[in-house]
């Protein structure tokens, strides 16, 4: 998409403070942190929502949440962390590719 943040930053024409990237999807530090950790994971295939992924979509999907898990260590999530999805406008979503906000941290406001 052309005028999407998220592909900007995978394609190189945004700078941003990257951590991981492989074929699948890229982890970078967020440039405005709700908590002392705050990465976003960015497939690189482009979707608004999960209800837009294809079937093949999913299975990445499932590779991305199992190589942030392999990743607690050089991400310093060893003491718990949290993943979080917006999809929409009501849920906050400001950004219409998905991402995952990985979040960790003591001064996190948790829901329950």
């Amino acid at each position: 998409m052309e005028n999407c943040i998220f592909c900007k930053i995978i394609k190189g024409e945004i700078p941003s403070k990257k951590i991981y990237e492989d074929n699948l999807f890229i982890i970078f530090h967020d440039i405005n942190p709700i908590s002392k950790i705050h990465y976003l994971a960015v497939p690189k295939t482009h979707y608004a929502t999960l209800g837009e992924m294809t079937t093949e979509d999913e299975k990445n999907l499932g590779k991305i949440f199992a190589k942030i898990s392999s990743m607690q260590k050089e991400l310093k999530l060893e003491n718990g962390y949290r993943l979080v999805i917006n999809q929409g406008n009501d849920a906050g979503q400001t950004i219409f590719h998905l991402h995952i906000h990985i979040l960790a941290g003591q001064e996190m406001e948790f829901c329950v």
